[in-house]
C-alpha cells in the first residue's frame, strides 16, 4: 500500500510539472481564501489541471524569472553603453570653475574646434588627448539656448574632451534657439551621455577635397590677378596721358612713376597670396613687405631730382614739403593709388550688371540671367536652343487675372491682329454630344462655359496649334487661353505644355470695385433672390483679393500688365506674346 501511495504522489507531481510554462511559474495568494485545492480529473489522464480559488481583492503574484547563467550576468555588468564621438557643431555641457560655485557654473555651448594636445605622454583611457574650443550659448530661459547675436558678446572657452558632455539639443525655428532637456529639481542641462567616446575617437573626419574644384579656383585666381595688374598698368598709362595734356610733362612723369609703384605694389602683394599655406609662406610674406617701399622710392626720386636741378628747383620755401612740392606729392600719390580704380570697377561691375538685369521685367529678365549663368558655366547656347525646339512641348500663351480687368478685350485684340495666335479647340455638346458626355463623365474637362454647351479639354489646348498650323509656309501657331484664376490653377498642372503666363490686373482695389459696380448695374452679373447688389459686390471683392494672392505667389506669370490704358496694355501684351516664339 505504501509503495502504491508513493507512486501516486510521484505521478501527481509529474503531471503538475508537465503543465507549467517553460519560462517559470507563479504562486498566487489571497488574504480572503484560506483553502487551496488541486483537483485531478483522472489519474489516468495525461493532463492534470490546478485550480486556484482567489478573491478579486488584495491579490498578489510572485513570478520566478527564467534561469540566467552567471557568466552572462557578469558580461552584462561589464558591458557599457556606446558613447558618441564629438563633431563640430555639437551642443555640449561644460563647467566654468571661476563662477564662484564649488562644483562650477554649468554652461552650454557649441563645439567650434577640435585639436590634439601636443604631449609626449599617452593615456590608455583616452584622456589628455583632445582639446575642444566651445562657443558659449546664451540662456534665454525655459531650457532654450541661443547663439550670441553679436561677435563682441560671444565668448569661447577651451576644455579637454573628457570634461564635456553631449546634450540632446534640438533646434526650434520659432524660438531661433536650441531646446535642451533639464534635470528635475535643479533645472540644469541634462546630458544624453556622461561623456564622449575617448578611447575610440581618432579626431575630426577629414573632408574630401575635390581637386577639379581646386584647379578651377586656382586658374580663376591667376586670371583675376593678371587682369588686375594689367588693368592697373592701363589705368596708370591713361592717367599719365591725361596729366600730360592738363598739367604738363613734369607732373605726367611723376604720375607715371607713382602708377608704376602701384603696379609693383600689386605684384609683390600677389607673392604673399601665392605662398599662403605653403612651406614658403614666411619667405613670401617677408618678400611681399617690399611693396611698402615703392611709394617712398618715388618721393625720394622726385626729391633728388629737385636737388640736382639747382636754380630750377621748384621748392622755394622750407617746411613740410621742403624737398618736393605739394603738386609733385599729389601727383605721385595719385599715380600710386591708380591701382585701386580697376579694383573698384571690378567689384562694382557685377553689382551694376545684376541691377540692370533685375530691371528687365518678367521672363525677358529671367532669360538674360539664365543665359549669363549658362555662359559662365561654358554651356553651348546653340545646343540649348536646339534642345528647346525639340523638347516636344506645346507653347501655350496663358492670359489670366481677376474679374473686371479687361483681359478678354486684350485677348480678342491679340487674336484679331496676329494670325499666329489661335483659340483652343472646344467640344460642342450639340454637334458632338457623345464625346462631350464621355469627357464630362471622366472629368477630363478643364472648364465648361456658363451655357454648359462648350467644354475645354487638355487635348483641345494641345492640339489646337497643330490643327491650325500652316504646313506650306511652316508658320508656328500658339494657343491663347483666356483663363480665370480657377482655370489658370488647372493649367499649371497641364502636362505637355510650356506656359508663357501674363497676369492682367489693376493698380488699385477701388478700381476693381468701380468696374464691378458697373457690371452689376448693367445686369451682366445676375443677383440671386436672397442677396442684394451690395452683398454680391462684397463677395466679388473678396474673390478678387484671393485671385491677386494667387497671381503673386504662384510663380506662373512672367509678365504683369496693369490695364489702365487699353492701347498701352495691348502693346505690352504683344511684347509678352512675342516671347512665345523665342
Amino acid at each position: 500500500m505504501m509503495m502504491n501511495g508513493v507512486k501516486r504522489n510521484a505521478f501527481f507531481l509529474l503531471a503538475i510539472l508537465a503543465v507549467l510554462p517553460s519560462d517559470g511559474f507563479a504562486f498566487t495568494t489571497s488574504n480572503n481564501v484560506k483553502t487551496k485545492t488541486a483537483a485531478v480529473n483522472s489519474l489516468n489522464s495525461p493532463v492534470t489541471t490546478m485550480s486556484r480559488f482567489t478573491s478579486a481583492t488584495q491579490k498578489s503574484t510572485l513570478r520566478m524569472a527564467p534561469y540566467t547563467p552567471p557568466e552572462d550576468v557578469e558580461k552584462a555588468k561589464k558591458r557599457k553603453p556606446k558613447l558618441p564621438q564629438p563633431k563640430i557643431g555639437d551642443v555640449v555641457r561644460y563647467f566654468d570653475m571661476d563662477g564662484g560655485l564649488a562644483d562650477g557654473q554649468v554652461l552650454v555651448g557649441k563645439i567650434s574646434l577640435i585639436q590634439p594636445i601636443r604631449s609626449e605622454s599617452t593615456s590608455e583611457d583616452g584622456t589628455n588627448k583632445w582639446l575642444v574650443e566651445i562657443n558659449e550659448m546664451e540662456d534665454v530661459g525655459d531650457g532654450y539656448y541661443a547663439d550670441y547675436p553679436s561677435r563682441k558678446r560671444r565668448k569661447s572657452a577651451l576644455r579637454k574632451l573628457e570634461d564635456i558632455a553631449p546634450l540632446p539639443a534640438s533646434f526650434v525655428r520659432t524660438e531661433d534657439a536650441y531646446k535642451v532637456p533639464l534635470e528635475r529639481g535643479t533645472n540644469r542641462p541634462l546630458p544624453s551621455h556622461t561623456s564622449y567616446d575617448l578611447i575610440g575617437y581618432e579626431g575630426p573626419a577629414a573632408v574630401p577635397i575635390n581637386q577639379d574644384v581646386v584647379q578651377a579656383d586656382g586658374e580663376n585666381y591667376s586670371k583675376i590677378k593678371s587682369d588686375l595688374i594689367r588693368n592697373s598698368a592701363i589705368a596708370g598709362a591713361a592717367g599719365a596721358i591725361v596729366a600730360q595734356l592738363v598739367l604738363g610733362s613734369n607732373v605726367a612723369v611723376i604720375y607715371a612713376a607713382g602708377a608704376f609703384a602701384g603696379v609693383a605694389y600689386l605684384f609683390f602683394l600677389g607673392i604673399k597670396t601665392d605662398t599662403v599655406g605653403s612651406a614658403d609662406s614666411k619667405l613670401g610674406s617677408n618678400v611681399s613687405n617690399l611693396r611698402f617701399v615703392f611709394p617712398g622710392l618715388v618721393l625720394v626720386g622726385v626729391a633728388l631730382n629737385n636737388m640736382m636741378s639747382g636754380d630750377a628747383n621748384p621748392v622755394s620755401s622750407p617746411g613740410l614739403f621742403s624737398t618736393v612740392t605739394p603738386e609733385q606729392f599729389g601727383a605721385a600719390m595719385a599715380g600710386f593709388l591708380t591701382y585701386r580704380v580697376p579694383l573698384f570697377v571690378s567689384q562694382l561691375s557685377p553689382v551694376i550688371s545684376e541691377s540692370a538685369t533685375d530691371m528687365i521685367p518678367g521672363s525677358a529678365g529671367m532669360a538674360v540671367r539664365l543665359a549669363q549663368d549658362a555662359k559662365k558655366r561654358g554651356v553651348n547656347m546653340s545646343l540649348l536652343e536646339d534642345s528647346s525646339a525639340a523638347d516636344g512641348l506645346t507653347t501655350v500663351f496663358l492670359v489670366s487675372g481677376p474679374e473686371a480687368t479687361g483681359k478678354t478685350t486684350l485677348v480678342n485684340k491679340l487674336l484679331e491682329s496676329d494670325s499666329r495666335f489661335v483659340r483652343p479647340a472646344l467640344v460642342d455638346k450639340i454637334s458632338d454630344g457623345v464625346k462631350f458626355e464621355r469627357l464630362q463623365q471622366r472629368g477630363e474637362f478643364l472648364e465648361v462655359d456658363q451655357s454648359g454647351r462648350y467644354g475645354l479639354s487638355k487635348q483641345g489646348v494641345l492640339d489646337a496649334a497643330d490643327q491650325s498650323s500652316d504646313s506650306e509656309n511652316g508658320e508656328k501657331k500658339v494657343v491663347v487661353v483666356d483663363a480665370d484664376v480657377e482655370l489658370a490653377k488647372k493649367m499649371v498642372n497641364l502636362s505637355g505644355a510650356r506656359l508663357v503666363g501674363v497676369w492682367i490686373g489693376l493698380d488699385d482695389l477701388e478700381k476693381f470695385e468701380s468696374r464691378l459696380k458697373m457690371k452689376i448695374s448693367s445686369g451682366l452679373v445676375p443677383i440671386p433672390e436672397d442677396e442684394t447688389e451690395e452683398t454680391v459686390l462684397r463677395t466679388k471683392i473678396r474673390q478678387v483679393v484671393k485671385d491677386i494672392e494667387f497671381g503673386v505667389v504662384s510663380g506662373v506669370f512672367e509678365f504683369t500688365i496693369l490695364n489702365e490704358d487699353v492701347d498701352d496694355s495691348f502693346k505690352q501684351l504683344k511684347d509678352a506674346a512675342s516671347y512665345c516664339f523665342k
